[in-house]
């Protein structure tokens, strides 16, 4: 378990205070303030995790699995809590789930096919992550225009699932050729 490994592991540990600070912010209104400042805290960790593995040459497999499960659980939770909150319309979070689930299920099935697999983000993922992370963030702050932020989200959610299934079918196409052509 290394540094970048516990910071992704930090980051999911953020997500039930992120949530319950949500939660209960109609209560105590600062606890909206509160959840900014969690999230944002989240996407620097992000940020910082990433450039730490590589910086110090230790990504590892674990790594590899952390990272993205502590963004999924983090912007998956955010925008279900938007959208049970009403600042996000229901097509919105379901491109988003879907997307999600489509990648994971994807993934299994290649690693089932392959033995093994190599996890490597596209800019598609990379541009769609950061998105999502704005479109919670100007939720939080409550930005007029907040239709913007999640149809660009939506948008490059949709892209960038396009892009890993095009991806993972072209793996899964490439190793059926070299069985058929052994």
């Amino acid at each position: 378990m290394n540094f970048a490994n516990k910071i992704s592991v930090f980051r999911i540990f953020s997500v039930p205070f992120f949530i319950a600070c949500l939660h209960y912010a109609h209560e105590f209104p600062y606890l909206r303030l509160a959840a900014l400042g969690i999230f944002i805290l989240a996407v620097i960790s992000d940020a910082v995790d990433g450039y730490i593995a590589r910086k110090s040459k230790t990504k590892s497999k674990a790594g590899a699995i952390l990272d993205p499960l502590a963004d999924k659980l983090l912007l998956v939770s955010a925008f279900l809590y938007f959208f049970f909150a009403g600042e996000f319309p229901f097509w919105v979070v379901l491109i988003v789930i879907t997307r999600d689930i489509l990648i994971v299920a994807g993934t299994l099935v290649i690693y089932m096919v392959k033995q093994h697999i190599n996890i490597v983000p596209s800019r598609w993922g990379k541009l769609t992550t950061t998105f999502q992370m704005l479109a919670i963030i100007a939720a939080l702050i409550g930005i007029p225009g907040l239709f913007i932020f999640w149809w660009l989200a939506a948008f490059f959610t949709v892209i960038s699932g396009v892009d890993y299934v095009r991806r993972g079918l072209g793996v899964l196409y490439a190793l059926d050729n070299g069985r058929n052509h052994s």
